[in-house]
């Protein structure tokens, strides 16, 4: 008989096996980011993300500077790392951040050249010249009858030592080109802030996600403990003959069922620390623990009004897009400032003699205007090109006040949305395990088969992901809010204290 169930047993577990390859092969690959609608259109813009809609997960950054970094120096051990200290390390090793600061050094760059138009150029030129001179060169040829006039004069030497200075005393197109790489330089400064609150929501993303792979282990693992509970007791009823043999080789189906899900929730957290590894810039091969869980907490929520108002104030993209509007209209003036004349001044003073101790103060200054007259219609052109890209910085401020309206009211309701699955989860887990306690009590009096167990395993199964996902959501729902108001790094602090 115990034979029999072996060789039965080993055959359900193959069929299921086989079985188990086409769905999946459905699925995503094991440690791709769970494709969701919770993200916001700006967010997907940024990181090349994108969502689905019967996900159930936040949409995840795709390849891109923000799923990069530049990786630190390897620590000795195994490195502790909390949610805070995750986002610390990013700030500082990310892709994205690092970028960005290299774009605030470049637009300081651009600043100081259109600067250098408007400050005085000042600088020194001192030489001395040693000349011999063949006149016939010049086309003089002295020849008198009786008198011999040389052609060649020289050799003959002389020094000048001279400081020279120019500057633009009237440039109203420079002024404006300097203005507008102000604008420019305060618009990518902005950015970069931008940048910290993306790289905030990257890390944010990661590392919950990777807590919520660490949850769903220690639940597989504990619902491999219940099968194989479950299944022993099946395989005693069997034995001793109180028991069909169905009914053992159903409990081991499903034993093998959650050992399966188990091998593929250890390869899913593997390999989701390998990505956020990568966020934060920690060296290859570190190895490092995740110290904070994540746990429900309340969040103190605010109206609509008083998020969209914080957003507008706060969000440093918003400040940015401002910058940019302001930079195009300055760079229109400019392009009209093409019909102005422009005032300059040009100046040198030294000494100049043919010995050091035979010299004289020498100078020369000069005051220039030049008014143009026909341009061959480049300021009209120019005119043309600036008007082109003022209107398109205010569409792109118009629409990106439009999105983080839509960004602030789309956080908010899946922060309600999150909050109440949260509630509802919770309330289901207790509801099946007690479904579950009662299945094996009548499997145990006989009075029904494994398949009422087995299903009441499925479905605690099922309620503990829900919850794991239902409590990721809604932890991620709230750095989301605190990106879409532009509060990021102040907002994890806020809303994950003593994690």
């Amino acid at each position: 008989m115990i034979r029999r169930l072996a060789i039965a047993t080993t055959l359900v577990a193959l069929l299921s096996l086989i079985a188990a390859i086409p769905a999946s092969a459905q699925q995503a690959p094991p440690g791709l980011p769970r494709p969701s609608a919770y993200s916001s259109s700006t967010t997907n813009s940024q990181y090349g993300g994108s969502g689905g809609a019967n996900s159930g997960q936040p949409a995840s950054p795709a390849q891109g500077p923000y799923s990069g970094s530049v990786p630190s120096r390897l620590v000795p051990g195994v490195l502790q790392l909390s949610l805070r200290g995750a986002i610390e390390r990013g700030l500082k090793q990310n892709l994205g951040a690092l970028l960005s600061s290299e774009d605030v050094r470049s637009a300081r760059g651009q600043r100081w050249q259109q600067l250098s138009a408007l400050l005085p150029h000042l600088s020194a030129q001192p030489y001395v010249d040693v000349s011999q001179v063949n006149l016939k060169e010049f086309g003089f040829a002295f020849n008198f009858p009786g008198v011999n006039v040389p052609s060649v004069v020289g050799p003959f030497s002389y020094f000048d030592a001279r400081a020279y200075v120019s500057q633009n005393l009237f440039d109203w197109k420079a002024v404006n080109k300097t203005r507008a790489a102000t604008q420019d330089l305060k618009s990518t400064q902005y950015t970069y802030k931008d940048a910290h609150d993306l790289v905030v929501l990257a890390v944010g993303y990661n590392y919950l996600h990777a807590i919520a792979d660490a949850a769903r282990i220690e639940s597989t693992q504990a619902q491999v403990n219940t099968a194989q509970a479950f299944y022993n007791q099946a395989a005693d009823q069997v034995q001793a003959g109180t028991s069909p043999a169905i009914d053992a080789l159903r409990a081991h189906v499903q034993l093998q069922t959650q050992q399966q899900q188990l091998i593929q929730s250890k390869n899913d957290f593997a390999i989701q620390k390998l990505t956020l590894a990568r966020v934060i810039g920690l060296a290859p091969g570190q190895e490092f623990e995740l110290t904070d869980k994540s746990p429900y907490q309340a969040f103190q929520g605010m109206s609509v009004e008083e998020a969209v108002k914080q957003a507008y104030a706060s969000r440093s993209d918003y400040q940015a897009a401002l910058a940019d509007v302001r930079a195009a209209e300055f760079s229109r003036k400019a392009a009209v400032a093409g019909y102005y004349p422009t005032v300059s001044l040009n100046g040198d003073y030294g000494i100049a003699g043919q010995h050091l101790d035979s010299n004289h103060g020498v100078f020369d200054v000069r005051g220039t205007v030049t008014i143009p007259i026909f341009e061959g219609g480049s300021v009209r052109a120019d005119i043309l090109q600036a008007d082109a890209q003022l209107e398109q910085s205010r569409d792109r401020l118009e629409n990106l006040r439009a999105q983080i309206d839509a960004d602030v009211r789309t956080a908010l309701l899946n922060l309600q949305s999150s909050s109440d699955q949260v509630a509802v989860a919770k309330s289901n887990i207790d509801l099946a395990e007690q479904t579950l306690s009662q299945s094996r009590d009548r499997f145990a009096a006989g009075v029904t088969s494994t398949v009422e167990v087995v299903q009441a395993e499925e479905a605690v199964a099922s309620a503990h992901n829900s919850y794991i996902s239902s409590l990721y959501n809604y932890n991620y729902a709230k750095i989301s809010l605190a990106r879409a108001v532009g509060m990021a790094e102040e907002g994890v602090k806020e809303y994950f204290k003593g994690q």
